[in-house]
């Protein structure tokens, strides 16, 4: 049905996906094609310089000048500023496919927190318990301790060892330190690591595990050991809270190392960027970098809303923040000059309440928000997300990205669900 009328872009096709190279030859396609032709034509060229029969049909995305294919060639061409009388040179990958619902985890109330580490999942609860599951959904404990909900949980180590460690923060205003010995699924605290004067709404430990931070309502950040002994450890009159303790051990009580004042608001999250380096967002609408060895506080980025969360990538060195305006954005926070809002994702309904970065793809990251939606995002398709996750019934609070194949929501629906996931893609590459 060609018609010698119908405008065409010559177009030179390559791959980071070796197993799906194609001649470095130019195609001539009509202008107006999409995504979905594009991917017909590959798969094609594949069949033709195959000696073997076709499989099955697959499905590819197409970047032009770093930004994903969504709109038809001439239009992407034309918002780009880029002439289609010019031979263009487009990359194209497999698809990511859809994320797998798996499991959904009943909890007695709102699911306020979670994280994955290899066959484990933490989860925090409002009915002031922490719990903790396998990946295949099988509750191994509920462990009681705090006094109000628990809004932060965070793994010290969760390897192979016999024992591992974990930190939970609560409305309480303390933060407990916990030791799990995998052989007799018994639990204990060790450590209650008190100094906030409001609620502890984020917790995040150092790559060196000896060290870790929180942020609270009352606008502090503090800087806590992380070790199991450390000085000025005091023993506690309190027993242990653990209902599944074989041995009577008191709790001992552990002070700030340091405490950095500077926010206005509570802090809503915090992340290492690097050995010293700290950032921290917050309802006052800014987030700060703070310089943990001199306890100074280094530079700040100005929002317009309040950050209800925010995530950083190794990979990337990028951050991506949740706000109370419906937004996603992206930053580096290693700029000095110009924009630091790299880029800006809308399609949520409701307050996006949390943000975590794929832990091997420097490209993808997940939402969840008020609107009951998880969704998967990719920095190359800034005008839409890759996948909607729904399930949920009453707004989520957060989102977990810890174990690649595992993509986490808790929500107020008191459910934990638990998508499957399998990258496709090339991963690292910084």
């Amino acid at each position: 049905m060609s018609d010698e009328n119908i405008p065409h872009v010559q177009a030179k096709f390559f791959t980071k996906q070796p197993q799906y190279s194609v001649p470095d030859t130019p195609y001539s396609v009509p202008a107006s094609v999409g995504a979905t032709e594009l991917s017909a034509l590959i798969c094609q060229v594949l069949k033709a310089g195959s000696d073997e029969s076709a499989e099955t049909a697959i499905d590819f995305d197409f970047l032009l000048d770093g930004e994903f294919l969504r709109l038809p060639l001439d239009k992407h061409l034309e918002n780009k500023g880029i002439s289609s009388e010019d031979l263009v040179e487009i990359e194209f990958i497999e698809r990511q496919p859809a994320p797998k619902p798996e499991d959904s985890l009943l909890h007695d109330d709102w699911v306020s927190c979670l994280q994955g580490c290899q066959e484990c999942i933490l989860s925090g609860c409002y009915d002031n318990t922490v719990r903790l599951w396998s990946t295949t959904g099988v509750p191994l404990l509920t462990i009681p301790g705090h006094s109000a909900p628990v809004k932060c949980v965070r793994w010290l180590n969760g390897d192979d060892g016999p024992i591992c460690r974990f930190i939970t923060g609560s409305h309480d205003q303390t933060i407990l330190i916990w030791e799990w010995h995998k052989q007799d699924n018994s639990v204990e605290c060790v450590h209650a690591c008190r100094g906030h004067g409001g609620s502890v709404d984020c917790i995040a430990i150092n790559d060196e595990k000896d060290k870790f931070v929180s942020g609270s309502w009352d606008k502090m950040l503090k800087l806590w050991s992380a070790a199991s002994v450390a000085e000025g450890d005091q023993q506690d009159t309190a027993e242990a809270p653990s209902k599944k303790q074989k041995i009577s051990k008191k709790v001992q009580t552990r002070v700030p190392i340091l405490t950095l004042s500077g926010h206005t608001e509570g802090i809503s999250a915090a992340e290492w960027l690097g050995r010293s380096e700290v950032c921290t967002a917050s309802w006052d609408h800014t987030l700060r970098l703070w310089d943990m060895e001199k306890a100074t506080q280094t530079s700040q980025m100005q929002g317009t809303k309040v950050f209800l969360d925010m995530s950083y990538s190794h990979l990337n060195r990028q951050i991506v923040t949740a706000s109370a305006d419906r937004h996603l954005r992206l930053w580096d926070p290693r700029t000095s000059d110009g924009a630091i809002v790299k880029c800006t994702y809308t399609s949520h309904n409701g307050w996006v309440s949390s943000v975590s970065w794929s832990p091997v793809n420097q490209y993808l990251f997940l939402s969840g928000s008020y609107d009951a939606v998880m969704k998967l995002w990719d920095t190359r398709s800034p005008k839409a997300p890759l996948y909607n996750m729904s399930g949920h019934e009453e707004k989520i609070l957060s989102v977990d990205w810890s174990i690649p194949s595992l993509l986490l929501s808790g929500a107020a629906d008191n459910h934990l669900k638990i998508f499957h996931y399998k990258d496709t893609q090339y991963s690292k590459g910084r």
